[in-house]
């Protein structure tokens, strides 16, 4: 029986030292990052790290990491027109690039304004975390919770998904005065895989001000509240249902000519190479 996992995130023992991205980079094979890139997510980074100046109780920094959240029910896969996202068994949310057809609503549906666009690529595709869904396939923990560990802080730490919330209420039960009771993720957008604790009201470190009210996209700000989204944003979908048809016969037909491109391309390529080893 395949478990649930997720992630905690306790920004209370965060120190900053960006052990978990230059994992998930190395992981993902993803290029070094200029220190300005690193508190951005982009198609080059699958995490990154925020630094709230001077927020925690004692005046201290306070680090926030940024990623996919792995919603229980996702937005993203609900708007896709081809199904180029689907979620395993253990909770992440994966996309397959070779259903994509660019339309990229997966962008505009995501209450955490993850999904990132290649715009740069020839053939872009978008990118994200994928918690790491082979090393957990294989039971091994994700490559920023295994790199955290290393640090001994225990900011970031992996597991079943009802470990990490009993992990979670023990540190806020332990330690009162030290954590806000409150675990983020629990119950936003319908709840997600990754979980986080603070010190302070999660509002002070860029997380959400207002549940249920619509926000300005910045940070964490969702644009709903506790509950799942899919419903809402198949809702507004509905509302254009010709644009919609129109938009994706037209993506997939730009999408197939460029794909077939770059086949007749490849086997070019490959007659060419054939016929100088032949000569």
């Amino acid at each position: 029986m395949t478990n649930r996992k997720a992630l905690l995130i306790d920004t209370t023992r965060c120190i900053g030292c960006n052990a978990c991205q230059d994992s998930c980079q190395e992981e993902n094979k993803l290029p070094e990052l200029s220190e300005e890139n690193k508190e951005t997510l982009s198609d080059k980074a699958y995490t990154a790290l925020t630094k709230y100046e001077g927020k925690s109780k004692d005046g201290e920094d306070i680090f926030v990491r940024q990623l996919c959240r792995h919603c229980n029910e996702p937005a993203c896969l609900s708007v896709c027109l081809v199904n180029a996202f689907h979620k395993t068994p253990e909770g992440a949310v994966l996309y397959d690039g070779q259903k994509c057809i660019g339309c990229r609503y997966c962008m505009q549906a995501c209450p955490f304004y993850v999904p990132k666009y290649e715009w740069s690529s020839t053939f872009p595709r978008v990118k994200k975390c994928v918690l790491c869904s082979e090393r957990i396939s294989k039971g091994e923990q994700t490559a920023c919770a295994e790199a955290c560990e290393s640090t001994g802080t225990e900011a970031t730490v992996f597991g079943d998904f009802d470990d990490m919330v009993a992990e979670a209420n023990r540190r806020i039960a332990e330690e009162p005065d030290n954590y806000i009771d409150r675990i983020y993720g629990l119950k936003e957008v319908g709840g997600t895989a990754v979980l986080y604790l603070s010190s302070v009201p999660f509002e002070e470190i860029g997380f959400d001000k207002k549940l249920h009210v619509e926000t300005t996209p910045h940070g964490f700000n969702p644009k709903l509240g506790e509950g799942p989204m899919p419903h809402l944003t198949m809702k507004a979908l509905s509302k254009v249902p010709h644009v919609v048809g129109f938009g994706a016969v037209l993506l997939g037909g730009i999408w197939w000519i460029t794909n077939r491109r770059h086949e007749v391309q490849e086997n070019e390529t490959a007659k060419h190479d054939d016929s100088n080893s032949q000569n």
